[in-house]
């Protein structure tokens, strides 16, 4: 699959890298919400959640392990922060690759 994230994983598109290891890239979103918005993507190309398999019940584990990892990392682990993934159209996705939204550094206003 040929898609923006797939791109900087493949180190052909820019991105403000934090983080990468065999499984996992982590970047600065673009149009950051909030002083810490980092997205923790897979490399593995999966375009929305509801096309997970129980195989990736591991890499999804490790996506939220590594957002709790960089939470510390960026100060905010003890302030709070937000974790969030969107799934399809009406979900609010907007690049069709799994990615995990971290968000800090500033009071959020509730959901719901």
């Amino acid at each position: 699959m040929d898609c923006v994230f797939c791109s900087i994983i493949r180190k052909e598109g820019s991105a403000d890298i934090v983080f990468e290891d065999d499984e996992i890239i982590a970047f600065r979103d673009i149009a950051p919400q909030a002083p810490v918005h980092i997205l923790i993507v897979p490399k593995k190309h999966v375009e929305k959640i509801s096309d997970l398999t129980e195989d990736d019940a591991l890499l999804m584990g490790s996506l939220v392990n590594r957002a709790r990892v960089l939470a510390k990392k960026y100060d905010i682990s003890n302030s709070g922060y937000r974790l969030v993934f969107n799934c399809g159209d009406e979900g609010g996705q907007i690049i069709d690759h799994i990615h995990l939204h971290l968000i800090g550094g500033k009071k959020l206003g509730a959901i719901g």
